[in-house]
């Protein structure tokens, strides 16, 4: 089966998104509910993260503090970690970019309607209304992102801690780990102090349209 371009991938999508904004309206249900119920779905990723990512983070304190055992179990506790960690980072991905799908189609008819008003004054205040809107928002994607962009070096370097114990399993590599593990500390500190900020912004955003 031939794939699809990216282009028409893109389309198929947008035309989906489009059917299910429609369908949900019908019942009652408008994109302003949705991107609130979307932003609140990434501010539950997010905390799953750091959870995540903590957690992560203690195993890998565990074995630098490795004083015997079986070292293939506690690889495999590493690995899994990591894959539980880059799991959870898409899904922040994933939830971000449906927030960002929703609150475009909804600026996009917002901005349209605008045409639709006799009244100038209720226009004025609905346009107002709506560059406030778009503000705030983007100073929440704005965190959202940048929370994003920070898991990045953590997950490049829990990937490297467990491909270098896959083919190390011996004290010297717990070692190497070991020195490692002050960067990823701070890097884990980063991420979690990053996506509580963002958590905060969606937490104000959120306040302003319910």
């Amino acid at each position: 089966m031939k794939l699809l371009s990216p282009f028409l991938l893109l389309i198929f999508l947008v035309g989906c998104e489009s059917t299910y904004y429609s369908a949900m309206e019908k019942v009652g249900y408008h994109k302003r509910e949705i991107l609130v119920d979307r932003v609140e779905d990434a501010q539950e990723s997010q905390q799953e993260a750091q959870q995540q990512f903590t957690s992560a983070l203690e195993h890998l304190k565990t074995l630098t503090n490795f004083d015997g055992g079986d070292l293939e179990v506690i690889y495999d506790q590493v690995n899994d970690q990591y894959k539980d960690s880059k799991a959870a980072a898409e899904l922040v991905s994933e939830r971000i970019d449906e927030v960002n799908s929703v609150a475009e189609a909804l600026f996009d008819e917002w901005q349209g309607e605008l045409e639709q008003y006799q009244s100038t004054s209720l226009r004025a205040e609905s346009e107002a209304q709506l560059a406030d809107t778009k503000k705030r928002y983007a100073a929440m994607l704005k965190a959202m992102r940048r929370a994003e962009s920070q898991m990045a070096p953590v997950l490049s370097r829990l990937n490297d801690n467990q491909l270098y114990l896959k083919h190390n399993l011996n004290a010297r590599a717990i070692g190497s780990v070991g020195k490692e593990f002050v960067r990823l500390e701070q890097e884990v500190a980063d991420v979690i102090q990053q996506m509580s900020k963002a958590i905060a912004e969606s937490d104000k955003f959120i306040a302003t349209m319910k």
